[in-house]
C-alpha cells in the first residue's frame, strides 16, 4: 500500500467533525475471541449499549449530520440503531473501515496485551504500516467526502485505536471500548506521515 504523507485540509474540512464508535458487543468479543474480518453479529449486550449510546448522543443534544460505517454487520447494525436516536440513516459504508485482519489467530481466544504482539505469533496478520495507512486514508476521504460536516464513523477497536494514535501523534494503548463515542482531530489525522515511526505501536 502507498505511504501516506501529511496533506494541509482546507479550512472547510477543518470545521468538521469525526466521531468514531466502536460496534457494540459481539459474543466473540464477550469471550474475548479475535474476530478480525469473520463476520460475526451483535449480541443482545450489543444491541443494548448501540441505544443506550445512541440515546445518550441524544440526550446531551449533539448534533450530527452524517453517519457512515465499516460494512461488517456489527458495525452497520450498531450504526443503524445509533441513527435511530439521530435521526440519521445509515449513508454509506466504506470497506477500509473493516478490523485489521488477524489471519490464523481468528476465532482464538487472546488477552489485549496479547493481541498487540499477534503478528508475531500467527500467520496471515495485516501489517502495523498497512493498518496505519488504511485507516488515515479512509477517513482523510471521508472528511473530503463530507467537508464541513458533523460526521459519526462506527468502525472497529483496532482501526479506532490507530485512527487516535496518528490524530494525536503518540500511541493509543488502551483498547477501545465497545459503542464508547470518540472524537478525533482532523488536522492531526492529516498531519500524520507513515515515515513518522515514532507513531507507530512497539510490540
Amino acid at each position: 500500500m502507498p505511504s501516506v504523507l501529511p496533506e494541509q485540509p482546507t479550512s472547510q474540512e477543518l470545521s468538521g467533525s469525526l466521531l468514531l464508535i466502536r460496534h457494540g458487543q459481539t459474543d466473540w468479543n464477550k469471550t474475548k475471541k479475535m474476530q478480525g474480518q469473520v463476520d460475526i453479529p451483535l449480541n443482545a449486550a450489543g444491541i443494548e449499549q448501540a441505544h443506550a449510546t445512541g440515546q445518550k448522543l441524544a440526550d446531551e443534544g449533539f448534533s450530527f449530520e452524517v453517519l457512515v460505517s465499516s460494512p461488517f454487520s456489527r458495525a452497520a447494525e450498531t450504526a443503524r440503531v445509533i441513527g435511530t436516536y439521530l435521526g440519521l440513516e445509515l449513508e454509506r459504508t466504506y470497506p477500509q473501515l473493516v478490523e485489521r485482519a488477524y489471519g490464523d489467530a481468528e476465532g482464538v481466544q487472546l488477552t489485549f496485551e496479547q493481541s498487540r504482539t499477534v503478528y508475531q505469533d500467527f500467520a496471515g496478520v495485516e501489517s502495523e504500516e498497512n493498518l496505519f495507512n488504511r485507516t488515515v486514508t479512509v477517513l482523510r476521504q471521508i472528511v473530503r467526502d463530507y467537508p464541513g460536516r458533523r460526521v459519526i464513523v462506527v468502525s472497529h477497536g483496532s482501526v479506532i485505536r490507530r485512527a487516535l494514535s496518528a490524530a494525536q501523534g503518540f500511541e493509543w494503548v488502551e483498547p477501545v471500548p465497545n459503542a464508547t463515542p470518540l472524537e478525533i482531530s482532523i488536522s492531526g489525522l492529516f498531519a500524520w506521515a507513515t515515515e513518522n515511526e515514532s507513531m507507530l505501536p512497539r510490540p
